[in-house]
């Protein structure tokens, strides 16, 4: 078997906002994939790993047998086959790395839904709104084993491959972005922390944190309208509002959500609200792994980041 390449997704906005049933947006990103094979100990250099990855996939296997066997699936998988594959040394080939808020998880599970679900919504470039609401779902149930709790968001775009704005949580529409409307030189680019993060004890926090009346205040008056205001902007073309935007979101997750912010980020971090080049937020749930830049002039912010010794990862770039 060599099945369906799923890529990386990031999620540009929306990033703990959407608990609080904000906007989001979010795209693939195909710098990064992964795939469903099986182990070739013959041909294959990096044994470890496809062993490892099947292992993982054997402590997967009970989890999903209980949700179908307690009728949680919309659409019934066929675990027989997929406990077979698993024996005969299936393994998930991926270059996405895990804890880098990239959709690691989101491209395993939408890679298993699409070989081993029986009658399941076909991928293909036009979905309905009701289809779009039911594999996130069918998602949610599948990849909260990894996060405790899932949206089915991550997966959902894997699968799907297509830019998804989450307008609230009943609706979900594919959408296109006017790349032409961003100025000459600039650029979306990841920056890596260096650091694993770890979804699951971060939004435990976030989600106690809003039982506060004073927190919760902050996210309906600045966090909300900030990451809205992005996306809105963003979608319209009008980037002179969204940069307006953009600065008061990276201020409100630098001053409100500090634990979020990798320690060896936070001084590059805190440059980008001085500076008019650049600004840094979140890409997931953050702790670590990679924060999500947006640049209107990319050589000048490359030549910082490289100052101080990091490298960027261009998602989008205007020469």
């Amino acid at each position: 078997m060599k099945g369906e390449v799923f890529y990386a997704k990031i999620m540009l906005f929306g990033e703990y906002s959407v608990i609080c049933d904000s906007m989001a947006l979010t795209i693939p990103y195909a710098h990064f994939s992964g795939e469903l094979r099986f182990v070739d100990q013959e041909q294959y250099t990096d044994l470890e790993m496809a062993l490892e990855s099947n292992r993982h996939l054997k402590e997967y296997l009970p989890y999903l047998k209980e949700l179908q066997a307690k009728g949680l699936m919309k659409d019934k998988l066929d675990l027989e086959q997929f406990e077979s594959d698993i024996t005969n040394g299936l393994y998930f080939e991926s270059n996405i790395p895990q804890g880098y808020g990239i959709g690691s998880s989101g491209a395993l599970v939408a890679a298993i839904y699409d070989q081993y679900t029986l009658q399941h919504i076909k991928n293909r470039k036009i979905f309905t709104s009701i289809e779009i609401s039911s594999l996130k779902e069918v998602f949610s149930r599948m990849e909260s084993y990894f996060h405790g709790v899932s949206s089915g968001l991550d997966p959902l775009l894997c699968y799907i491959r297509h830019p998804l704005l989450i307008r609230n949580k009943m609706q979900i529409d594919t959408v296109g972005i006017p790349r032409d409307k961003f100025g000459a030189n600039s650029a979306i680019f990841l920056v890596d922390s260096g650091v694993l993060g770890k979804t699951g004890p971060l939004v435990k926090l976030f989600t106690e944190r809003c039982r506060q009346q004073d927190f919760i205040n902050q996210v309906r008056n600045v966090f909300i309208p900030s990451n809205n205001g992005c996306i809105e902007a963003l979608l319209k073309g009008n980037m002179e509002h969204f940069f307006g935007h953009l600065t008061e979101l990276s201020a409100f997750q630098f001053l409100y959500l500090p634990e979020m912010i990798p320690g060896n980020m936070k001084a590059a971090w805190e440059a980008g609200l001085q500076r008019e080049d650049f600004k840094l937020k979140l890409c997931g749930s953050g702790g670590g792994g990679f924060l999500l830049g947006i640049s209107n002039n990319f050589r000048l912010t490359r030549k910082y980041f490289k100052q101080n010794g990091l490298d960027l990862i261009p998602v989008f770039k205007n020469n």
